[in-house]
């Protein structure tokens, strides 16, 4: 496989991984936060936001079309769970659905007491948990991991400017997490619970 083809297979994996976070029972749950006074109430007809799907960061490949269409498929479903009608043409809708990527690695470093056949000094065995005289040195483990951003914009077509913004954070591993489509669409729903704001929290 390619280097190209494993780096698209690791940001879709990103986006999705991410999307999965937001299902999940515990935290990190998504950041929200919206223009106050916008009138949200008047929003009936939304469109996908020609620029999306872009991936900033350590990472900044750009996703293929058919990446972005699954993500797209999630996050369509989710608007239209709430009511909302989807529009092919950008100048008949009241919002623009755009989301992004960003990208960070990260080195995690963490030390722990290694225990040793012999020693002669008194130290602590972290597999035994209890203090004993044959344990010795210490031992550094290092990984490597993804930090990532997936963020969802809410935009008004006529002022070209977000009026609503989901985030989650979280930390990614490189998996296949996109082959069920409906458990990434339970994933988009969750992160559009608090849209519009004032809208009841998902079940």
């Amino acid at each position: 496989m390619t280097l190209l083809r494993q780096r698209g297979r690791a940001l879709i994996a990103l986006a999705a991984g991410l999307l999965l976070t937001a299902c999940a029972s515990g935290p990190p749950k998504p950041d929200v936060d919206y223009k106050q006074g916008y009138n949200f109430g008047g929003v009936k007809k939304i469109a996908f936001y020609s620029g999306l799907g872009k991936v900033s960061g350590d990472n900044p490949m750009v996703l293929s079309d058919f990446q972005k269409d699954r993500v797209n498929d999630a996050l369509s479903y989710a608007l239209k769970a709430k009511g909302f009608e989807f529009v092919d043409d950008a100048s008949e809708a009241d919002m623009l659905l755009s989301w992004h990527l960003v990208t960070q690695f990260k080195t995690d470093v963490r030390t722990y007491n290694d225990p040793g056949m012999y020693g002669p000094y008194f130290g602590y065995n972290r597999y035994a948990m209890y203090s004993c005289w044959s344990c010795g040195g210490t031992e550094v483990v290092t990984r490597n991991y993804t930090d990532g951003y997936f963020i969802v914009d809410m935009i008004d077509p006529e002022l070209r400017k977000s009026m609503w913004r989901g985030t989650i954070q979280s930390r990614i591993k490189d998996k296949d997490q996109l082959k069920n489509q409906e458990v990434v669409n339970a994933a988009a729903v969750r992160i559009f619970e608090a849209f519009p704001p004032g809208a009841a929290p998902a079940e």
